[in-house]
């Protein structure tokens, strides 16, 4: 048996940190989820507000400027409409706005944390051991603080997804930009390029395919959070399958499971089929 003498605890610390914030921040924490609650229910609204023949166009259309090529559009139909059929497409619906805000919000927060990365060593040799803590964390962990700092609901599903599914876009932005070629960079600064001309200019668009790869990753692992969300509060496919879990009703579950896996192949492809025709228009130049 371990010594009691040699251990130590992390929890008051961390529980008196936690009550700090929401002691002294309390309503600046309450302001931001309201704002992002009502961003979130007017992208809901307005997503149900359309007909279900248009969304599905208009995400057919996305597929097509993504790839330029009819097989993804049909696809991407198909998968529409098989969740519609699947009587999921309300769910389908709430799923998608939480899964187009919290990708967002981590693009939002990434790609900037991926470039001050890739400019600076220090940076990076600081935030990846917190990357690496942010991936191997178990995702309930996250519901805590999230729970403690937003509430009961959407907002704070939100939170522990960006937590959970940002590393990836910020490892995959910061391994792009150091992957271009020194040699071009070289020539950009002989032609008087400043530094935000040659990020701008050349270090973004040359790390675009890479970029969209971490995309892809962040919006895979969102996904993988809905379930889990769902425990605090956020509706949409998750709580089907939890609803399902609780009831034993395997079929339920197993519904809303394929709901999600529809969403998750429409997602991949979209992301992929856009890193493609990047990587394509970077050779072209």
């Amino acid at each position: 048996m371990f010594p009691e003498s040699l251990t130590f605890s992390i929890a008051a610390p961390v529980n008196e940190a936690v009550d700090w914030l929401v002691m002294n921040y309390g309503d600046g924490f309450e302001a931001v989820a309201n704002a992002l609650l009502q961003v979130l229910v007017l992208l809901e609204h307005g997503l149900r507000a359309i007909p279900w023949w248009l969304l599905i166009a208009l995400l057919s259309g996305l597929g097509w400027l993504a790839s330029r090529n009819w097989k993804l559009p049909l696809g991407i139909a198909l998968l529409l409409f098989g969740l519609g059929s699947l009587g999921l497409w309300d769910q389908g619906i709430q799923t998608l706005a939480l899964m187009v805000i919290a990708t967002l919000l981590a693009v939002i927060i990434g790609i900037p944390i991926g470039i001050l990365m890739a400019r600076s060593d220090r940076l990076r040799m600081v935030m990846l051991p917190l990357l690496d803590i942010m991936q191997t964390m178990p995702s309930f962990v996250y519901l805590i603080p999230a729970l403690m700092l937003f509430g009961l609901g959407k907002v704070p599903a939100i939170f522990a997804t960006i937590i959970y599914a940002v590393p990836p876009l910020i490892r995959l932005t910061d391994l792009g930009i150091r992957l271009v070629d020194q040699e071009v960079m070289e020539a950009t600064r002989a032609f008087g390029a400043s530094p935000s001309q040659q990020l701008w200019g050349v270090q973004l668009p040359l790390a675009l395919p890479n970029i969209l790869a971490g995309v892809n990753q962040t919006t895979m692992m969102a996904l993988s959070m809905v379930v889990i969300a769902s425990m605090i509060g956020a509706r949409g496919l998750g709580e089907q399958v939890l609803t399902g879990i609780q009831r034993l009703d395997v079929g339920k579950g197993l519904e809303a499971g394929i709901g999600i896996v529809l969403l998750a192949i429409l997602f991949d492809r979209i992301t992929q089929a856009a890193g493609r025709r990047s990587q394509r228009q970077g050779r072209g130049h």
